[in-house]
């Protein structure tokens, strides 16, 4: 009976068709097409079955049974024969009566769309940044409250960027195969959950186990980024993603802020407690945002797809292109059938890991890796540095002593909050020369601006310049993190692109927990020499990864499929 109905269904649909005018049916109607043809193809109307138009011809299918087809009649030579994987197209070109996602979104530009999308992703940035730089002040703070040793201290960072590794691959895996968005929704939940829950930790293994929690959380971040990425248009990206970027500085800036009021009259409770506050507004605002339609379009959801494009070209006042929307395979892959067909075998097949380190990705997967693993770990030890270097004052075994005076004393809120102000120029910067030079050639000059401010606290330095030297190192590697951020969900294809980013993101973190034992224990324990050479070789490692980087994404369309990756 099921079988009848949906035969009757299929019937239904097809006079439905054929009576619009213009289409007759190519026998043989009942050939068995694979679920992966919609990738070139595409989604004609929302019903219960797949309808994808390649060329003249509208294919109507359910997603894995057999399907049928129907071309205009003026094209009636055209045949399919996919049980070969072979495809014959029609001469005939079909101007005007199909457009790629890219070209949607060149289109209605950069608008109220992108600025609600910008604004969303931004706060998933604010969270991530605040609850990162809160361990600047919460360890010094537990620290003699807790009577810790400084290896003690550092180990509630390293959790916590445990936790972010373990994050970055989960939430790339769940946002690759179920959405971007499915990814906010758990890791919001996560993150604001253990934030406020680590406020009321009544020791320090409970505290350790809701930092790592939070940590897994925050592992999210890197879909953040590649959602607000996929949203816009070629031209705009480098300015764009810079802007985006500033968020991350706008949530250091706002927990430097916080901690300077909040820390020496309520403690660190308070602290963590409020820091969670902006992981609830992702929570709550989940509802209002759409998802990727470049994820969509990868998924064959090509209806919702054009649904958020209509809402974006409504929001900013402009008209989609005439004609349906076209995976861009229809119009850069002439094998369509073969290439499809064996890239969805071998995504079942093969892991992430394998793919990500196969002959056409492996010269940019490992530089990346080694790129992620020395900017994080420098970056993040600048950031320990500051609050370490303001607390031991040069003077070694009175850690406990001069820590307890310094969550007093406003130098230390003030020597961070200084610092934190040293992303803004260096945001600038990045602005200025991301769309001029290229990001590869950006990114060196940082690197190495970062290494020759960082040079001097070899030796130990006043307070004063040893602020200035840190303000300026911070400025250079927090700018060449954010490119390399840009950088990295440009060159991966969509369909790998969030695993890509989240397993470089990984093997980041492992760097951030490296760092506390070089930055919080080196200093504590009279070693500053050795932990600014270690740091000094991580950024020396992350120029050469760059210069080993094998091509610039500089004004580049963004890729869809490996074979594409391979063909650049």
């Amino acid at each position: 009976m099921l079988e009848d109905s949906e035969a009757a269904h299929k019937k239904g649909f097809i006079d439905e068709v054929l009576n619009s005018g213009g289409w007759t049916v190519v026998p043989p109607t009942d050939i068995t097409f694979p679920s992966s043809s919609s990738y070139f193809g595409r989604e004609f109307r929302s019903t219960s079955h797949v309808h994808s138009l390649i060329r003249d011809r509208l294919v109507i299918s359910n997603r894995n049974a057999s399907c049928f087809v129907v071309q205009r009649a003026s094209n009636s030579t055209a045949t399919e024969r996919t049980e070969k994987g072979e495809h014959e197209r029609s001469p005939a070109k079909d101007e005007g009566v199909s457009y790629t996602l890219d070209e949607a979104l060149s289109t209605i530009g950069f608008g109220n769309f992108q600025f609600i999308v910008l604004a969303y992703a931004g706060l998933g940035w604010v969270a991530e940044a605040m609850e990162m730089m809160l361990l600047s002040f919460v360890g010094p703070a537990i620290q003699p409250e807790w009577g810790l040793s400084s290896g003690e201290e550092s180990f509630i960072s390293t959790v916590a960027f445990a936790g972010m590794l373990v994050g970055a691959y989960l939430w790339g895996v769940v946002s690759d195969n179920y959405g971007r968005k499915k990814g906010f929704l758990g890791a919001s939940i996560l993150t604001t959950g253990a934030g406020f829950l680590s406020a009321f930790a009544p020791n320090y293994a409970s505290l350790l186990i809701l930092r790592c929690f939070i940590g897994i959380g925050l592992g999210c971040g890197h879909v953040f980024t590649s959602w607000f990425l996929e949203f816009v248009p070629t031209q705009k990206r480098g300015t764009w993603m810079v802007v985006f970027a500033t968020f991350w500085t706008v949530g250091t800036i706002i927990e430097a802020s916080l901690a300077w009021s909040i820390m020496p009259r309520f403690g660190w409770r308070w602290l963590l407690g409020l820091s969670a506050f902006p992981s609830l507004l992702v929570l709550l605002f989940y509802g209002n945002v759409p998802e990727s339609p470049r994820y969509l379009c990868m998924k064959d959801r090509l209806t919702e797809a054009r649904y958020v494009l209509e809402r974006g070209s409504t929001l900013n006042q402009r008209e989609l292109p005439i004609g349906m929307l076209v995976s861009d395979q229809i119009n850069k892959v002439d094998n369509e059938f073969h290439s499809l067909e064996t890239m969805d075998d071998h995504r079942t097949t093969v892991s992430s890991i394998s793919m990500l380190l196969s002959p056409q990705l492996i010269k940019t997967t490992l530089p990346l890796w080694a790129l992620y693993f020395g900017n994080t770990f420098s970056y993040y030890g600048i950031v320990l540095l500051t609050s370490q270097l303001s607390i031991s004052k040069g003077e070694c075994g009175t850690v406990i002593a001069s820590q307890l005076e310094s969550i007093q004393d406003s130098s230390l809120y003030t020597n961070v909050f200084v610092t934190s102000l040293a992303e803004l120029p260096g945001l600038g910067l990045a602005a200025i020369i991301l769309d001029r030079l290229g990001r590869k050639i950006s990114m060196k000059i940082m690197f190495l601006a970062g290494f020759i401010l960082l040079l001097p606290l070899i030796v130990h330095q006043n307070q004063i310049m040893t602020t200035t030297f840190l303000f300026g190192a911070r400025m250079f590697i927090s700018a060449s993190f954010i490119i390399a951020c840009i950088y990295a969900p440009e060159v991966y294809p969509t369909n790998l692109r969030a695993r890509g980013v989240g397993i470089a993101t990984a093997i980041g973190r492992t760097g951030g927990m490296v760092c506390p034992v070089i930055a919080i224990g080196l200093v504590a324990n009279c070693n500053q020499t050795l932990a600014i050479m270690l740091f000094e070789v991580a950024i020396l490692v992350s120029g050469l990864s760059v210069v080993m980087l094998p091509f610039e994404t500089k004004g580049r369309e963004l890729i869809d499929d490996v074979e594409q990756s391979s063909n650049i």
